[in-house]
């Protein structure tokens, strides 16, 4: 067969188009031999093929590749197979970008375990763990004059074992002088933990003295979950805590706590503790709010009895009241 005539008879398998001996693709349609169609912008030629054995367009006798015609030779398919695993530019792009943010992740995980704080100037310097009291908290006192608190809130805590009660007001703590709440958190971040330092409080207008030994955090804890799963379980008063209220004994410099419902059938009803009465002491520690009187009506053990000093009508009146159980 001449040049021509097999020229002819080569024809595009897609669209029937005659096609150049030697052409991979029709330049009509753009239908790849073996492959499908695909667009290209340049010409791509067998380079050293003997005429003859270029694949043909026809369905039939079907190549290793998918095309029609005589097979490749092992060469030329290992360079189709390298060209057809070779990754694009674009992916190598994608690729690139999710290193780069796995690294990221990571740094800023790595970063956030590092317990820092950067003041001014640039140094950075690490938070140590500041010392506690076993107060609720601290509050600024009237004129300024020291801090007091509610309750002696931790159970065998520091200020329970100082003697100390919700009411007190703080005025000197290890010889520096104490005006604020912001005061007393700094000094306190300031004690190591297990120092026992002097305190110089009032209480009924007396200026007392008293040693407090801080402990940590973990240790405030840990004397809270001892009372709270205790196996005695809480003691029980019998009265509306929500209606006691801090009053102040007429005639005198004290504070006390007066009561106001008193249940039915209840520890404090049954000892004969009556409305309007003014609890002053818990057995021999001086209630001079409600939290600190409801704190020491909790810890009480139940069924135990704990006398109760109140003021009734002007009198001062010792009743033992037996607990019962919350």
């Amino acid at each position: 067969m001449n040049p021509e005539m097999e020229a002819a008879a080569w024809t595009c398998g897609n669209c029937r188009s005659p096609m150049p001996a030697g052409l991979r693709f029709c330049r009509n349609c753009g239908f790849r031999l073996g492959e499908g169609t695909a667009e290209y912008t340049e010409t791509v030629r067998f380079q050293n093929v003997p005429p003859g054995t270029l694949p043909r367009n026809d369905a039939q006798n079907s190549g290793p590749y998918g095309f029609a015609g005589a097979p490749l030779s092992v060469s030329q398919r290992g360079a189709i197979g390298k060209r057809r695993r070779r990754i694009s530019g674009t992916s190598w792009m994608f690729i690139g970008l999710l290193i780069f943010f796995m690294a990221a992740a990571g740094l800023t995980a790595v970063v956030k375990q590092i317990p820092r704080r950067i003041p001014r100037g640039g140094v950075v310097t690490v938070s140590a763990p500041r010392s506690y009291a076993g107060v609720d908290d601290f509050q600024t006192a009237e004129g300024n004059i020291g801090v007091t608190f509610l309750s002696a809130e931790t159970p065998d805590g520091p200020a329970e074992k100082a003697g100390l009660v919700g009411g007190d007001i703080i005025t000197t703590v290890d010889n520096q002088p104490v005006h604020s709440d912001d005061e007393m958190t700094e000094i306190m971040r300031r004690i190591p933990i297990g120092k026992t330092v002097d305190v110089v409080y009032i209480r009924d207008s007396e200026t007392k003295n008293t040693k407090l030994t801080t402990i940590s955090r973990e240790e405030l804890n840990r004397l809270n979950d001892v009372f709270e799963n205790r196996p005695e379980g809480r003691g029980q008063f019998g009265y509306d805590d929500d209606d006691a209220q801090r009053v102040e004994i007429p005639g005198t410099k004290l504070f006390g706590v007066q009561l106001g419902e008193i249940l039915q059938n209840r520890p404090a009803d049954l000892a004969g503790i009556k409305q309007g009465d003014i609890v002053i002491k818990f057995g021999d520690v001086p209630i001079r709010t409600p939290e600190e009187f409801l704190a020491r009506v909790r810890r009480a053990i139940p069924y135990s009895t704990v006398d109760l000093t109140i003021i009734r009508n002007g009198e001062q009146i010792k009743i033992p009241v037996k607990m019962g159980k919350g």
